[in-house]
């Protein structure tokens, strides 16, 4: 693999009809204003569908090339169901082109902390990409819903995570 930084952009729901939410064009929209700071960053859209609409992934790399980045730039990571599965994902992916560097993370202000740490455990050097300015959500108990579901979501993730590490020998 090149020198190129990954940025890692962690997935948001879809609506219903398949089109992308707010919160996952503004995560996308981070990860390239990143990115145009970088010489060659690698974008590593995460996120899979549970039930046949398009994928998390598969959107934000449209979203990607619709603002002008080039397919080789782009890897798509469309399996993922949830945060944990996109970090453990992202990782074999990463492992597999044999890139040990540090690893650019993109989501939102509310999530970008359980994303780091996940990564950080998962063994990875972290740079924190700026999270969006726009709040996931005009609605205030919408956003607090967010932010306090994060709290038992991170030890938990975290201790799947460890029991994973554990399960494959790492």
């Amino acid at each position: 693999m090149t020198a190129a930084l990954p940025v890692v952009i962690f997935g948001a729901a879809v609506r219903p009809d398949g089109t992308p939410t707010a919160t996952l064009r503004h995560r996308t929209e981070a990860a390239i204003a990143y990115g145009r700071t970088l010489p060659s960053p690698l974008f590593i859209p995460t996120g899979g569908s549970p039930d046949g609409r398009p994928t998390e992934a598969a959107l934000m790399a449209d979203l990607l090339r619709a603002a002008g980045v080039p397919d080789r730039a782009i890897v798509v990571e469309d399996t993922a169901r949830d945060t944990l599965d996109s970090v453990l994902a992202c990782t074999a992916l990463l492992r597999a082109r044999g890139y040990r560097g540090p690893v650019a993370v993109a989501s939102s202000a509310y999530h970008l902390p359980r994303c780091l740490v996940l990564m950080r455990q998962a063994g990875w050097r972290v740079v924190r990409v700026p999270p969006p300015r726009v709040p996931a959500s005009r609605h205030l108990g919408r956003r607090w819903f967010w932010r306090l579901r994060e709290i038992p979501a991170l030890p938990w993730d975290m201790l799947l995570l460890a029991r994973q590490g554990r399960a494959s020998g790492d």
